[in-house]
């Protein structure tokens, strides 16, 4: 009887940075910036990968995958956070908000399953020289990424599934910038809402505490390994292919950490909300920029690849120089 005063609710109100109504505007451009920022790296990324025969190897085929995720993860959010500071009305539908849930989760649990899988290669790479052609075939690595997309699918399915499985009968108004499961948690209304809590927060941890294990554990070799490289060159150049994975690595997990490990304590809604923007805009904005400043080769074929589009003259002089230097070489070697 007490079930019948209830009202279904069937659509909510993203609350997000309402509360900062001054800050509206510096907020979106901020956002949007980083946004297309964030968009224009990965791109740039995946088109160097693709046009430069020297990058096609494993490793930058799980970067290539990589940046696809990033992409797909900030559309899922991003363009709705920014229609968002711009409008009065902030309702999304229950349908909209599953499907941002379940693409959110889906490509951030796809994205921790490529950065374990980037760890492995390194670890064949740096451990088992010899076997790498074998190990990380072209179709062995088409398989992991493929399974990493799997896994990203499952997990988004079983957190969105487990909590649009329970009824949402009281205020709807979620008090964060996107379909979030803490506060869309609070929404709902049953005694099925603590065992789903616990269940969705111990396969989101289980799930990110596993990968960066494994990562951990291929480093742990890593280590070792450098370690026995008798010169200090030979442990330089070992590592600095290793720089800008493990970097991204820091700060994807550090971030993750804030917001699945962090103590149940009284907090502001407006500190969940901000603290929110390091996973969802700040993350997927400094990885192609460290990825870019941090690995060599692909620095190297950035420039290469662009300023032959912007200088193809300059371009042409510089590989004339270089064949004349390679025939240089042949013929002393001959003589």
């Amino acid at each position: 009887m007490q079930r019948s005063n209830f009202s279904v609710v069937t659509e909510f109100i993203l609350v997000g940075f309402s509360t900062f109504p001054h800050l509206q505007l510096m907020f979106f451009l901020l956002f949007l910036l980083m946004y297309l920022f964030t968009l224009l790296g990965n791109l740039i990324i995946m088109a160097t990968v693709w046009s430069e025969r020297s990058l096609h190897m494993p490793m930058y085929l799980f970067l290539c995958a990589l940046s696809i995720s990033e992409i797909l993860y900030t559309l899922a959010i991003t363009p709705r956070l920014l229609a968002d500071l711009l409008s009065t009305r902030h309702a999304i539908v229950f349908a909209a908000c599953a499907s941002q849930m379940f693409f959110s989760f889906m490509f951030g649990f796809t994205h921790s399953f490529l950065l374990t899988i980037m760890g492995y290669d390194r670890y064949v790479a740096i451990c088992h020289p010899l076997r790498y052609n074998v190990l990380m075939s072209p179709r062995g690595c088409s398989c992991l990424v493929a399974w990493s997309w799997v896994g990203g699918s499952v997990m988004g399915l079983v957190v969105t599934m487990a909590v649009f499985r329970l009824t949402f009968c009281g205020p709807n108004e979620i008090h964060h910038f996107a379909c979030h499961v803490p506060p869309l948690l609070k929404l709902a209304c049953g005694t099925d809402v603590p065992i789903v809590a616990l269940g969705v927060g111990l396969v989101c941890i289980a799930a990110l505490l596993g990968c960066f294990l494994l990562i951990l554990l291929s480093y742990a070799f890593i280590v070792a390994a450098i370690l026995k490289i008798p010169s200090a060159e030979g442990r330089h150049k070992a590592f600095s292919t290793c720089a800008s994975h493990l970097t991204v690595v820091v700060v994807h997990y550090g971030f993750a950490s804030v917001i699945y490990l962090k103590p149940k304590a009284p907090q502001s809604l407006e500190g969940d909300t901000l603290m929110g923007i390091t996973y969802t805009i700040l993350t997927p904005f400094l990885s192609p920029i460290i990825f870019s400043l941090r690995n060599k080769e692909l620095k190297t074929a950035m420039k290469k690849t662009f300023l032959s589009k912007l200088y193809p003259e300059k371009n042409m002089m510089i590989w004339e120089e270089l064949l004349g230097n390679s025939l240089n070489h042949v013929i002393r070697c001959y003589h």
